[in-house]
């Protein structure tokens, strides 16, 4: 587990780590959301989602444990801004219910693909949220970038389903959410540590799925119990890494490294369940992901001219 830089060195040295810390942090925290992802999608062929959230959750408060151990007992779950974790916790939960719900009945590729669409909705959020900037060079690459879109899910051709909606919805949730993490997490006097912010969410999503038990739940065998615990574990640490990806560096620099995750979940979805993205999806997924990398070099780019 990547450390903090030390506190006691020079900021310059602090500062240079810091962003190869969150780089490292996404990249893990990626590859770990789509072994998950394939678990997931493995169990919901016998498990209702509303169980899989809730069993799941119950064991990502393993790795919960151990985190706040090793930041400090009871004191690294303090809670100091209950409306934003109130927030955040709750575009999670819908998030992970579109999120799930597509895994269920689409291609994990084609599901996480349409999920890039996240940076997108981040630039366009920005502004009103934020109060930062966009210029015409973004709001191109975001036409650009949702066209690839209209592309994957071909309206009109027959192929549109409405569940392709769900990740595209899951992955607006998610820049809403990605926002309000940035902005407990920045400020060091009053920032929510990881662990509180995973913990806070994580019984959110546990109570939300509990919601869905009198519309049929099924016993899980011993061997579903134990992919329910490696899920847990996979999401539980997933989490806390790209918390703290946003600790480390700026939204901008760490989450192209989120486009890692494709190539994870092609080649597991091939050998899984023999799914192959046809050439409609991989286009569209060129034009989205493109569209992605190039906002986040004009973030770099007006970053680098700032004063």
């Amino acid at each position: 587990m990547t450390q903090p830089p030390d506190l006691t060195e020079s900021p310059h040295a602090a500062r240079s780590r810091a962003p190869l810390a969150g780089i490292a942090c996404m990249v893990g925290g990626s590859a770990l959301l789509t072994l998950n992802d394939g678990t997931v999608k493995w169990l919901s062929a016998d498990y209702p989602i509303g169980e899989i959230m809730t069993l799941r959750g119950l064991f990502v408060f393993l790795p919960i444990a151990f985190f706040a151990w090793r930041g400090g007992g009871l004191r690294a779950l303090e809670i100091r801004n209950l409306g934003a974790q109130g927030a955040r916790a709750g575009l999670t939960m819908l998030s992970t219910l579109f999120y799930l719900t597509a895994l269920a009945v689409m291609p994990i590729a084609d599901t996480i693909a349409l999920t890039f669409t996240g940076p997108l909705f981040l630039t366009m959020l920005v502004s009103p949220l934020l109060g930062e900037p966009v210029g015409w060079r973004r709001w191109t690459a975001v036409v650009v970038g949702f066209m690839g879109v209209v592309v994957m899910v071909r309206p009109g051709s027959g192929t549109l389903q409405v569940v392709a909606l769900l990740p595209v919805g899951a992955a607006l949730m998610g820049a809403v959410r990605d926002i309000i993490t940035r902005r407990i997490t920045s400020d060091i006097a009053t920032a929510e540590s990881s662990v509180a912010i995973l913990c806070f969410t994580t019984l959110v999503v546990i109570l939300a799925g509990l919601l869905t038990l009198p519309f049929g739940w099924r016993m899980p065998t011993i061997g579903d119990v134990g992919l329910l615990a490696c899920s847990g574990f996979l999401i539980g640490a997933a989490h806390y890494l790209l918390i703290e990806a946003f600790r480390f560096a700026e939204a901008g620099l760490i989450a192209p490294f989120k486009y890692t995750s494709i190539v994870w979940a092609v080649i597991f979805g091939f050998l899984a369940w023999g799914d192959i993205p046809d050439r409609w999806m991989v286009s569209g997924a060129i034009l989205v992901i493109g569209s992605g990398l190039y906002i986040f070099h004009r973030e770099a780019v007006s970053h680098t001219r700032a004063p």
